[in-house]
C-alpha cells in the first residue's frame, strides 16, 4: 500500500510529500523545492530508502531543491512533462526573483506524458497531464490509496494561478474537470500549498470549480 507523509518547505510552505511502498519501504519525494536536510531527516525518521524524485511542476518552490538532491543520493528525476522544459532552464532566475538560494541546474532522467505510469515500490502512481498553472504541470494519482498528489492544480478552496507564462484558465478549469473529477469524489489530493481535501468537497463547494 502507498503510504505518504507531508513536509511543507521552503518560505512559501509548499508541501512536499514523502511516499513509499509499505511492502518494500521504497519510496520517493514529490516536490523537493528546499529545506533538504528536513526532508532527508523524515525520510531517515520513517525508515524509507528514496529512490526516485518526483515532480508535478518545475515552479522553483516544488523543483529549487531536485538538482541538489539528486546529485547527493544519486536519484533519477521523473517528471515533468516536456512543457515546463523553459521553467526549468529558468530556475537560476526564478530564484533570483523570489528570494531563493541559487537551485543547481538538473536535467530530468525520465519526462512524463499522460497515461504514463510510476512504480514507488509495489505501488504505483498514475499520471495525469493537467497543464493551466504551468504547460508541463501533471498530477499523480494512486487508485489503491485514494490520493491524489496535485501540485498547484487545485487547492482547498481554490484553484492555482494562470499569471505566470503559459499559465492558462480555461485550460486549468479543463483540466480539473476532465482529468481530476473523473478520479472520483472521495479521492483526497494533497496540494502543494495548503491543507488536504477532497475532489467531491470541492465539487461542491470551490467557489471557482463547485457544480462541475
Amino acid at each position: 500500500m502507498l503510504r505518504y507523509h507531508t513536509v511543507p518547505v521552503t518560505p512559501f510552505a509548499q508541501n512536499a510529500s514523502i511516499v513509499w511502498c509499505s511492502e518494500t519501504m521504497e519510496g520517493a519525494v514529490i516536490d523537493p523545492g528546499g529545506d533538504l536536510p528536513r526532508l532527508q531527516a523524515e525520510v531517515a525518521r520513517l525508515g524509507v530508502t528514496l529512490t526516485q524524485i518526483l515532480l508535478t511542476h518545475a515552479h522553483i518552490d516544488h523543483a529549487g531543491g531536485t538538482g541538489t538532491l539528486a546529485r547527493m543520493l544519486s536519484l533519477p528525476i521523473i517528471g515533468p512533462h516536456p512543457g515546463d522544459q523553459f521553467w526549468i532552464d529558468g530556475l537560476a532566475e526564478q530564484a533570483r526573483l523570489f528570494g531563493f538560494a541559487p537551485a543547481e541546474p538538473f536535467t530530468p532522467t525520465r519526462w512524463l506524458a499522460d497515461g504514463d505510469t510510476v512504480a514507488v515500490g509495489r505501488s504505483t502512481l498514475a499520471v495525469r497531464h493537467c497543464p493551466g498553472h504551468t504547460p508541463g504541470h501533471v498530477v499523480f494519482h494512486s487508485a489503491e490509496a485514494q490520493r491524489a498528489f496535485v501540485g498547484d492544480v487545485l487547492f482547498a478552496g481554490s484553484i492555482g494561478r494562470t499569471d505566470f507564462p503559459g499559465g492558462d484558465h480555461d485550460t486549468l478549469i479543463a483540466s480539473i474537470t476532465q482529468r481530476l473529477w473523473p478520479m472520483g469524489d472521495a479521492t483526497v489530493f494533497i496540494p502543494g500549498h495548503g491543507p488536504e481535501s477532497s475532489f467531491g468537497a470541492e465539487r461542491r463547494h470551490n467557489p471557482y470549480v463547485g457544480g462541475t
